[in-house]
């Protein structure tokens, strides 16, 4: 789900090349980091502390990341060491590398508690093949029997695939918490839906917001449902968060997300967040007239054809709405003979 408004302004309009940064304000660098997937990229931030960076997310742990990285430390972070790594979220292409930072570097790592919790638990959970609550849970949402049987007989990714070992130790932040970082005072607030407890940054000195992927400017985060917590309701988080951090939103914020180019707008694109999922559960609610499984209802979530490479992300947000609709009473649901979930309009 996407939306963007010609009130939304992209002061550079050409993304920083490899081993190359864009200073975005004084003191504060925009990188780069490559991603082998559709969303080919995640946005870095390094914020200079005179003697040393904080460096705002990591990108994958991989050995063309960490070539990348090497090429930022001696170009443009001047040899400097970075000191600090602030985590938004604990999503393997913002934590990849914060425990090679930790370990090889000496920094510190900063982020919240959750996001923590989840990548250590993440880190040590691994798979050789699916587990039977996977499973289960592919069923239940109505997973294509061909995909469900292909997964089945792979090897399934693991959080530890693409982010490195995490030592023991971090600096927790939380809401209402106020971190200088590159000379200015930031206050934490907190978002939710994409990640539990996501971090976002708002400079009390200038115009500046770090906003990870609870604020980007022409792609909605992925908002799913998993086995881990097969009855959360991150469509609720979502739309709560969106509504509180849309109080402190100006028009003048410069917003440096974590996909994406910086923009500024903020307060016409937290609407438009907002009321993007407010329209896809309206168009899912009319699509429900019938009885349809999560994976039944792409369309009218998603207005556009889901390929094969979006089909483990788009069932899982399918998920979300869908258990979204049944915990707030408008839908009903009754499991049929092969696992799956079959939901439908309230009478």
């Amino acid at each position: 789900m996407d939306g963007e408004a010609p009130v939304l302004r992209y002061p550079w309009d050409t993304p920083p090349e490899r081993g190359e940064a864009i200073e975005v304000a004084p003191g504060v660098l925009w990188m780069r980091l490559p991603l082998p997937m559709k969303l080919d990229h995640v946005n870095i931030y390094a914020l200079d502390d005179g003697e040393s960076w904080t460096v705002i997310d990591t990108g994958f742990a991989s050995k063309l990341s960490k070539s990348i990285w090497t090429e930022l430390m001696a170009g443009p972070l001047g040899g400097k060491p970075v000191g600090r790594v602030v985590v938004t979220h604990h999503h393997p292409d913002h934590v990849g590398l914060a425990g090679w930072f930790q370990s090889e570097h000496s920094a510190e790592l900063i982020t919240t508690r959750t996001s923590w919790l989840f990548a250590r638990m993440l880190m040590l959970d691994v798979q050789t093949e699916l587990p039977p609550e996977t499973l289960s849970f592919y069923r239940s949402a109505g997973m294509d029997p061909e995909i469900l049987s292909q997964r089945a007989s792979e090897r399934p990714f693991n959080f530890a695939d693409v982010v490195a070992p995490m030592p023991l130790g971090y600096t927790r932040i939380k809401q209402g918490d106020v971190i200088r970082m590159g000379g200015r005072d930031w206050d934490v607030h907190i978002g939710n839906g994409h990640a539990p407890e996501h971090a976002t940054f708002w400079s009390r000195d200038c115009n500046l917001v770090l906003g990870g992927d609870q604020m980007l400017p022409s792609i909605s985060p992925n908002i799913g449902v998993y086995a881990t917590e097969p009855m959360a309701d991150p469509v609720s988080d979502w739309l709560e968060a969106c509504e509180r951090l849309s109080a402190l939103a100006r028009p003048d914020h410069l917003v440096l997300g974590g996909h994406k180019l910086p923009f500024t707008g903020l307060p016409t694109r937290m609407r438009q967040l907002v009321e993007n999922h407010h329209g896809a559960l309206r168009r899912l609610l009319g699509h429900l007239d019938e009885p349809k499984t999560a994976a039944d209802c792409f369309a009218p979530l998603f207005k556009r054809t889901i390929g094969a490479g979006e089909y483990g992300l788009a069932l899982v947000e399918a998920v979300a709405h869908c258990s979204h609709l049944y915990q707030a009473g408008d839908v009903t649901r009754e499991m049929r003979e092969d696992g799956a979930w079959l939901y439908q309009r309230a009478e």
